[in-house]
């Protein structure tokens, strides 16, 4: 008999693998521990990045085969919208993995969009979680069942998240949740910001209540210590990149992404600030909600769902065992400032010889700095254009706000159909 293997102990040895660049009793050794433990538990409840600025950058057509880091899953069921050929999710992270599969099975099982909505844009309804068991739990694999099943410390089931509050749970969510405690520490409302009804009022109340917070020394203290920000998912070495993207180090970079988050779009139409300020979507209309909880998506989703495949492995161990020219588009998120040199290039190695023609990389990056010039060699990477301009564009239209740059790499001398 297979031996059932308890749903994080894979996770957290391929994290591990992915993170411990140095010796266990060095500090930088220790930061990446803590990290890896951190990371191999929730997440992401709600992926970072923006799925509209990845598809206009994608440009994704139905004959494409995309492959993607999937993190909370929000961006790949996105994608379904433009309905491509095929889609393959990847993420070294079980709980990612269970909430991949769990957004898909939604999508498939549910018995419309109402009920799509009602679970993953409320999030925060006791009646959901008889939503699972009558629709979506026969039909998950076992791993994933027993995750959402599970009882950590003999509490409710983690299924029963999503009546209390899903997007409160989770690294990230504990993070935002622990500054909302510290903005009322210091008498700001968290929300008062979302009444604001245009981008002079945002500022006004920014400037007033916000930025001055960026001057208290608990605060300047604490984004000093790396181990502050990993409910952000940030591990050591991509903290460093972060402080050194500003003038003043941490507290500033920081400063500036959340400036622009706030004072950056509309809030109304902005869902990763409804997100950071209220800890949920609000009563948002559909317009303004992430592109898979869009009614105007929901069949191309729920019919698309099927084409997905969810993997919990490495993106270079999977495009290893993949025939060549077989993908079009490749999503890594901001993996790479994980990486080092020889990790860059067994990864762009493998996107190189499966990539079609025409096919198109999309990534971020913590600071705004191109990353590979000097790192990848020129024998791979001489083979990929940086559409500079292109991504400064996409970069400034990113709502979600927290990043130093966006690239998109195109395959040289190639034709898309």
């Amino acid at each position: 008999m297979k031996p059932v293997v308890r749903p994080g102990t894979e996770s957290r040895a391929q994290v591990a693998a992915a993170i411990h660049r140095n010796k266990a009793l060095s500090r930088e050794g220790a930061l990446e521990r803590l990290f890896s433990f951190a990371f191999s538990t929730m997440v992401y409840p709600q992926i970072w990045e923006d799925p509209v600025v990845d598809m206009e950058a994608l440009d994704i057509r139905r004959t494409d085969n995309i492959v993607a880091i999937a993190s909370g899953g929000c961006n790949v069921a996105s994608y379904l919208a433009a309905r491509p050929q095929k889609i393959v999710a990847l993420d070294l992270n079980t709980a990612h993995i269970a909430l991949n599969k769990l957004k898909l099975e939604a999508a498939r099982r549910l018995p419309g969009h109402a009920e799509f909505r009602q679970f993953f844009a409320n999030a925060a309804d006791p009646q959901i979680p008889r939503l699972y068991k009558q629709w979506i739990a026969p039909h998950l694999d076992s791993v994933s069942r027993a995750y959402w099943e599970a009882r950590p410390l003999l509490r409710r089931q983690r299924i029963d998240q999503f009546a209390l509050g899903f997007y409160r749970h989770g690294l990230l969510g504990r993070f935002i949740g622990f500054g909302h405690m510290m903005m009322r520490l210091y008498g700001v409302n968290p929300g008062a910001i979302l009444k604001a009804k245009t981008l002079d009022e945002q500022k006004t109340i920014y400037d007033r209540e916000i930025a001055p917070l960026f001057k208290k020394r608990l605060l300047r203290w604490m984004a000093n210590q790396p181990a502050s920000l990993y409910g952000l998912g940030i591990p050591p070495a991509q903290y460093k990149a972060l402080a050194a993207d500003h003038e003043e180090g941490m507290i500033g970079a920081l400063r500036q992404r959340v400036e622009k988050l706030a004072c950056g779009f509309p809030l109304q139409e902005n869902y990763f600030a409804q997100q950071a300020f209220s800890r949920s979507y609000g009563q948002n209309p559909d317009q303004t909600l992430p592109p898979y909880l869009q009614a105007q998506n929901f069949e191309a989703v729920r019919t698309g769902a099927e084409r997905v495949e969810v993997r919990q492995q490495a993106m270079t161990d999977y495009l290893s065992s993949q025939s060549a020219a077989s993908f079009d588009c490749f999503v890594l998120l901001d993996a790479q400032d994980w990486m080092n040199d020889a990790d860059l290039n067994a990864l762009w190695a493998q996107i190189t010889r499966v990539a079609r023609p025409g096919a198109r990389v999309i990534f971020r990056t913590a600071a705004d700095e191109r990353l590979l010039p000097g790192r990848v060699s020129e024998e791979i990477l001489g083979l990929w254009s940086h559409d500079e301009s292109l991504s400064k564009t996409l970069h400034a239209r990113d709502r979600s706000s927290i990043y130093g740059a966006f690239h998109l790499y195109e395959l040289r001398n190639g034709e898309r159909d």
